[in-house]
């Protein structure tokens, strides 16, 4: 009877966190469009943009572009990622596919002015 009590109290184990960054990301891959597995990567660099982790949500949404070229809301939270890495150059040219994909998106008139602000900033450093 107690053995029935404490199993009923007990939680199930949670669900262990993918991990910070896959080195399988890494790896050289041959990529052929597939929505799904965009999707899939995309869900994930959401949930360690959301961490705070941009480094591991860029390497996703980056996964996310090579499966899915055409996915502009990829290479958008890309752009955001590369920003709150400080990496300027990516950020810019990610923001820059993003116009190409989606000249007519409704964000397309901030990402505009967030490239020319990346443009200001780094023609003032050295």
């Amino acid at each position: 009877m107690f053995g029935l009590a404490s199993a009923a109290q007990s939680k199930p184990p949670e669900p262990p966190e993918p991990p910070e960054e896959d080195a399988t990301l890494t790896e050289e891959k041959t990529y052929t469009f597939n929505p799904i597995e965009a999707n899939k990567h995309f869900k994930i660099g959401n949930f360690y943009f959301k961490k705070g982790s941009y480094k591991a949500a860029a390497l996703r949404y980056r996964e996310a572009t090579r499966w899915n070229p055409m996915m502009m809301e990829a290479y958008l939270k890309l752009g955001e990622s590369y920003e709150r890495l400080k990496d300027q150059k990516q950020a810019r040219e990610t923001y820059a596919k993003f116009l190409e994909l989606a000249p007519d998106a409704k964000e397309a008139g901030s990402i505009r002015r967030k490239l020319a602000e990346l443009e200001r900033s780094e023609s003032r450093q050295p």
